[in-house]
């Protein structure tokens, strides 16, 4: 048995009234998946406890602060791009090199990013 097509379909391309497009939510709304909905005014004020949270937060972080792939910048770089997105730059650090989305060099004086997330633009 096929089914019919509805009388109301919404063409394709094309949201129904009232949602809004797939990725944009209500100003202040963000889905349970979202690690959007750990930030206060922008910016992280503590990392999340479950795991799969952390990473999810994590690998947003990396994508907003690093934007480019494979662009070294130097530690206070990206302290200081971390510092406007987390209250914890240096934590949030450690954290994207413990999660293997940055290298850094030996001494510690640059950091790249390695690895594409899905919050890449």
């Amino acid at each position: 048995m096929t089914a019919e097509p509805r009388e109301h379909a919404t063409p394709p391309g094309e949201n129904p009234p009232g949602e809004n497009p797939p990725g944009e939510n209500p100003p202040g709304e963000n889905p349970a998946g979202d690690p959007r909905r750990f930030l206060r005014s922008g910016r992280l004020e503590t990392m999340p406890r479950r795991w799969r949270d952390k990473v999810a937060v994590t690998r947003y972080l990396a994508a907003q602060a690093l934007p480019t792939l494979l662009e070294p910048v130097t530690e206070r770089e990206l302290t200081d791009r971390l510092g406007e997105l987390s209250y914890d730059p240096v934590g949030a650090r450690r954290a994207m090199v413990d999660h293997g989305l940055v290298q850094r060099t030996r001494d510690g004086a640059e950091y790249w990013r390695t690895e594409r997330t899905e919050y890449d633009g």
